[in-house]
């Protein structure tokens, strides 16, 4: 199924912020809003350079990544952008979604601490929900060293390939159609799509929704605590600032591009 006939998503034609949230959906949002918190260490792979030397800042992003390496980094960046492109609205990149991403992947549940594992791995299909032996960390580590792979063979990175090769490639990703070293790049590519959304729209104590631009976009008031002074009010359009998790007595977290549980030093 090409991108633009996706149920959740046209996310690469041209379409505004404020329609998204039609094709994603309130319980999507909902959802997005309130996910479960997820606790940020993970035991480093291989492959990977030590936390302390990959605190990258690549591509347009001032985000300081501790589970994607330079070229990941560079890839969810341009991916994410044209997943969420910037029109008239924020888009991923204001939003800070790949921040969301490196925290979440590079968290407990990246790890897979509450996935199971154990087998026997049958052919995904609805209803059978996740059907990888690989934790999400591995999934997009995997994933992302095949397509660079694959793309510096044409010497030509994602991030430096025109916006309509990009919305190419990723249409050839989300149809199955390029070898990820024995991942599905359908099954990559929804779920590098659905934690797009995630970090769209959630809360920003978990690493995205940077200033809270995507709530403020579609007029979502946020973490509010009570709504009693409104209680007898009806009809009336609610117009206030949101208001993140982050957030006690008008007191902001100091980083917003730290995860919520970050542990003390």
């Amino acid at each position: 199924m090409l991108i633009q006939n996706h149920p959740t998503a046209n996310c690469m034609s041209h379409f505004s912020r404020r329609e998204l949230l039609a094709k994603v959906g309130l319980a999507g949002l909902a959802a997005a809003i309130t996910p479960e918190v997820r606790a940020k260490e993970i035991a480093q792979p291989d492959h990977e350079q030590p936390k302390s030397e990959r605190r990258e800042e690549p591509g347009q992003n001032e985000n300081q990544y501790f589970f994607f390496n330079r070229e990941e980094a560079q890839f969810v960046e341009a991916a994410v952008a044209r997943l969420i492109p910037t029109d008239e609205y924020p888009g991923a990149i204001e939003a800070g979604v790949s921040n969301y991403l490196d925290k979440q992947l590079g968290g407990a549940w990246g790890a897979g601490e509450r996935l199971y594992r154990s087998g026997p791995w049958e052919p995904t299909r609805p209803g059978l929900g996740y059907q990888l032996p690989l934790t999400p960390g591995e999934l997009f580590h995997t994933a992302i060293k095949a397509i660079n792979a694959d793309l510096a063979k044409s010497g030509r990175p994602f991030w430096e390939m025109s916006p309509e090769q990009q919305d190419e490639y990723l249409h050839r990703l989300e149809d199955n159609k390029i070898d990820l070293n024995d991942v599905p790049s359908d099954i990559f590519f929804s779920q590098l799509w659905e934690m797009t959304v995630e970090g769209f729209f959630s809360d920003p104590v978990y690493g995205g929704n940077k200033d809270m631009v995507a709530w403020k976009m579609i007029g979502f008031p946020g973490a509010y605590a009570s709504y009693y002074d409104l209680i007898d009010q009806h009809g009336i359009k609610l117009q206030r600032e949101p208001v993140s998790l982050g957030q006690s007595d008008g007191h902001a977290m100091p980083d917003p591009n730290i995860p919520a549980d970050s542990p003390h030093q």
